[in-house]
């Protein structure tokens, strides 16, 4: 979060409670398309688009038929099945790159400073202009950048203008109900602006995403706010599904599930001038934790091959990004197929592919899953509910695309999101520890620190094997901030339990934390199958008492930084006083300091190095923290530096407080 929003916004991100989705096929007229965006002619399937949902939790499910009753109903209906290509085999799940002419054109197009607004270049050109709105996790970032690209090459360019756009989409999250109902208030404000317009020239308004896989029908047959469907797998048909509505009034959608799709072949359009960016390395999750949607709404894990990974960060380093974050809904289950990274780099043909083929093949023996040799298991006292062996057997796990992912380029500084606790064997702690350009800020989601409720959760662990875990992660990585996710008044939580889950907060005194009251929701395995009996008073009671708890550790966790000189990468203006910068620390915290010119910064703690150098976004400066609140550290510029400068000045401990390094020194 913003360091500008200071202590304000604990409840800011969900930890995901949710919904699911029955599974049904609503027959509709059926229209054939001609055209296909070249994107996606190369080792593509024909598959029929119609209302339906895959049950994201059976491999072999891919569309179950819906009753009787449901399908008497559809045959009033307007909306169109539509006969179009759909994504096939390739690498990683995408269509494979047939060229390194067909990827490079894509790389002069889509790379950082891509996503500007193209307004007036588009009205010059008779190109159609498309308005996009992005809700929730960093993973719909994500995906509207991934279906930037796959519009760009059909033709249409981004623009701020609402009010000029052919097409307006809208990038949804169903994790709560807060999140649908802003979105409901903007696809009804979307289709006003089509109101007195000729049927030619009104806008196409679609919703993509979390929330078209668990409202479908809804939007299309009920409340008609949207024209176009589409779900998390579904992009590559975004131009096919735009062409079949524009003009007709009807509808479309594709809200099909796969088990393969991965957009490894796609880059994204990035925003313009960004020092940072998201990599997507996997999708879906497995887990199927009670209250969770997202193996409904994202379907089941797949991984990326390692070798695209590779060559997207790369890519990133030569524009001069400084930060990348690795994504997925299950980030650190990353399991690869060894052989896919070959099946990639031989679709670049004519690229010079030896950079990458170096990366992914350095030896990591000193990973027990080095090279897929064996399943590195998980942290002591974790479970899961699949067969983790059958599945990561001869694969490239998390720890060795890290490892490689960190190796492109020691001045690009490497995080994940989002974890689950289980998948953090040593193989992953160590990487971390070694790497220093990989961020020492873990997000390890308790959802509960009581081991009744973890088990109701099916979590997969206790609260026992949790403390043990955050131990093992202080022990290994010295100076390790830790955020976690939690959930107040789950099904059948006691006000013993709750207290288990305030003594946790005690005891581990997070850096961060995502707080939320239960809400139940439709479909989730809670639903189906616990109580929601927990009155709302009590749930928010619980809750202010954790954040209360919470925010007490923050407080002394925050203390103990001042004095402490951290690495700090520049994000931008201070949105309340422009005459300073805020910043993010190696451990994730957000930092405010003046906007000064500086020197080179050569070690010295308590005297900034006078200079004529101005700092701007994306740079590595030397910050000394000087004060704080309980969200956020306020500091000194000590001048400029780079990771590897700040590590060899610094040390092994440089993440760890000098105050907390000094009382450690002093006990022993």
């Amino acid at each position: 979060r913003d360091a500008d929003d200071d202590d304000d916004d604990e409840r800011a991100r969900p930890p995901a409670p949710s919904t699911h989705r029955e599974s049904y096929s609503l027959p509709v007229r059926r229209r054939s398309l001609a055209r296909t965006p070249r994107r996606t002619t190369h080792a593509l399937k024909s598959a029929r688009i119609n209302l339906m949902a895959a049950h994201a939790l059976s491999a072999r499910s891919n569309a179950l038929r819906a009753p009787s009753h449901a399908r008497a109903g559809a045959n009033r209906s307007r909306t169109r099945s539509v006969n179009i290509r759909a994504h096939g085999v390739g690498p990683g799940g995408g269509a494979h790159v047939s060229s390194v002419k067909d990827l490079k054109g894509k790389r002069a197009s889509t790379g950082v400073g891509g996503w500007e607004d193209a307004s007036a270049g588009a009205a010059a050109s008779g190109r159609k202009k498309v308005y996009v709105e992005t809700y929730g996790c960093q993973m719909n970032v994500n995906d509207s950048e991934v279906m930037m690209s796959v519009l760009k090459d059909a033709g249409y360019d981004a623009t701020e203008d609402v009010n000029g756009a052919n097409v307006i989409l809208i990038n949804t999250c169903a994790i709560r109900d807060k999140a649908e109902a802003k979105i409901w208030q903007r696809l009804a404000y979307f289709r006003s602006l089509g109101n007195g317009k000729k049927k030619m020239e009104k806008p196409v308004v679609g919703v993509l995403g979390c929330m078209a896989e668990r409202v479908k029908e809804k939007l299309l047959e009920a409340d008609r706010l949207a024209d176009i469907v589409a779900g998390p797998d579904a992009y590559r048909d975004l131009p096919n599904l735009i062409e079949a509505v524009v003009g007709t009034g009807e509808k479309a959608m594709n809200v099909q599930l796969s088990v393969e799709e991965t957009y490894a072949d796609i880059i994204p359009v990035r925003e313009a001038g960004s020092h940072s960016a998201f990599v997507t390395i996997m999708r879906g999750c497995d887990n199927a934790c009670a209250f969770c949607i997202v193996p409904y709404t994202r379907g089941r894990e797949r991984s990326r091959d390692l070798a695209s990974i590779l060559y997207e960060v790369r890519l990133l380093s030569e524009q001069g990004v400084k930060e990348v974050t690795l994504l997925g809904q299950n980030v650190n289950s990353y399991a690869a197929p060894v052989h896919a990274q070959t099946d990639f780099l031989s679709g670049l043909r004519g690229e010079d592919t030896d950079p990458i083929a170096a990366v992914a093949s350095a030896s990591t023996a000193g990973l027990a899953s080095a090279s897929g040799s064996a399943f590195a298991g998980y942290a002591d006292g974790f479970a899961s509910r699949y067969d983790a062996e059958r599945k990561r057997e001869g694969t490239i796990q998390f720890a060795e695309l890290l490892d490689k992912v960190a190796a492109i380029d020691p001045e690009m500084r490497i995080r994940f999101t989002s974890p689950h606790p289980k998948d953090f064997p040593d193989d992953v702690l160590k990487v971390i520890r070694d790497r220093p350009n990989v961020s020492k800020c873990l997000h390890m989601p308790c959802q509960s620190g009581s081991s009744e409720t973890l088990e109701r959760m099916a979590r997969g662990y206790t609260r026992e094997s949790y403390i043990a875990l955050i131990e093992r992660v202080k022990t290994m990585i010295p100076g390790c901030a830790v955020t976690t996710d939690v959930i107040s008044g789950f099904c059948g939580e006691t006000e013993e339990n709750h207290k288990d889950t305030v003594s946790l907060m005690t005891k581990i005194g997070y850096e961060q934390a995502f707080m939320f009251a239960y809400s139940e929701r439709e479909g989730t395995a809670a639903a189906r199958h616990q109580k929601d009996d927990v009155p709302e008073d009590v749930k928010q009671r619980r809750l202010q008492e954790v954040i209360d708890a919470f925010r007490a550790q923050a407080a002394i966790k925050q203390e103990l930084e001042i004095g402490s000189t951290h690495c700090v990468i520049v994000e931008g203006p201070s949105k309340k006083n422009p005459d300073e910068f805020t910043g993010r620390t190696d451990t994730s915290k957000w930092v405010v300091f003046e906007k000064t010119q500086v020197g080179q910064y050569v070690g010295d703690e308590t005297t900034p190095v006078s200079g004529s150098q101005d700092i701007k976004p994306g740079d590595y400066v030397a910050v000394r923290v000087t004060g704080c609140s309980t969200g956020t550290l306020f500091g000194e510029c000590l001048g400029k530096t780079s990771l590897v400068e700040f590590q060899n000045l610094h040390g092994a401990q440089w993440t760890q407080p000098k105050a907390r390094v000094e009382a450690a020194a002093g006990a022993r």
